[in-house]
């Protein structure tokens, strides 16, 4: 049984609600079991200055946890773990756009830890998609778009080793004891951006390595279907105010 009752290949509860932000062109918050996380798009006309020849654009991204995300209170810095994580968002968030249709802008998607149980990176992933997506549709809207650049959605889950038990979406306390910590990024395809996986407390083989992979993938495949849910319900609302449930998608 896990800390809190769920099946080994079971997703914690997720709650994705748009238009959160009032002034931000695309936001989402996400609710992640107890990790809630505030992803929010900011569009800027230009291009960063490497990207200037190929008249496209550019998607980056910032993470950030504030001070009483968690249990005791941590220093407004940023470090080496920020830098990496939001290198992590910028790069997954990339991969689902086409830059050269994007056009000679910026887009910078900003996500805030609220609160931290664990999967902080992927509720930013996922979340942060959502809120590009939310933002090319406002720049849709206002006819500065020639081409569609959303090549397809990229979402991200956490599996794991504790107990010698392959396990889906981590939360804190058994992230912390895990004998194997993996994240995957994946898009809706089922390609890979990204696979982090590392040797907690033991090594792991690749049959070990291809189990962990089939568990994430089918998460994502729900988280996907999440994403796409909410965007349905943002685009026939006024402001793109909706929430979704992961509960209302099929497993």
């Amino acid at each position: 049984m896990r800390s809190d009752g769920r099946q080994p290949d079971e997703l914690r509860s997720i709650k994705l609600q748009t238009g959160f932000q009032r002034f931000a062109e695309g936001s989402v918050l996400v609710d992640w079991g107890e990790t809630r996380v505030l992803c929010a798009a900011s569009v800027e006309e230009g291009a960063p200055p490497f990207r200037e020849a190929s008249g496209g654009g550019w998607v980056t991204g910032e993470y950030n946890m504030l001070p009483r995300s968690t249990s005791t209170r941590k220093p407004r810095r940023h470090g080496g773990r920020e830098t990496e994580i939001q290198r992590l968002i910028g790069r997954a968030l990339r991969a689902s756009v086409d830059l050269d249709a994007l056009g000679p802008r910026t887009i910078t998607i900003d996500c805030d830890v609220l609160q931290a149980d664990g999967g902080t990176r992927v509720a930013s992933i996922t979340g942060g998609f959502v809120a590009l997506a939310l933002a090319l549709e406002e720049l849709r809207r206002l006819g500065k778009l020639a081409a569609e650049p959303i090549r397809e959605a990229v979402a991200a889950v956490s599996v794991g080793v504790l107990g010698g038990l392959p396990l889906l979406d981590l939360p804190y306390v058994e992230d912390s004891g895990a004998e194997v910590d993996m994240n995957l990024v994946m898009t809706a395809s089922g390609r890979f951006v990204e696979l982090q996986g590392t040797a907690e407390g033991r090594t792991f083989d690749r049959d070990q390595l291809h189990t962990l992979c089939d568990l994430g993938w089918a998460g994502i495949r729900r988280i996907c279907a999440l994403q796409a849910l909410v965007l349905e319900r943002a685009r026939g609302t006024a402001g793109g105010v909706a929430e979704a449930l992961l509960d209302e998608v099929g497993a």
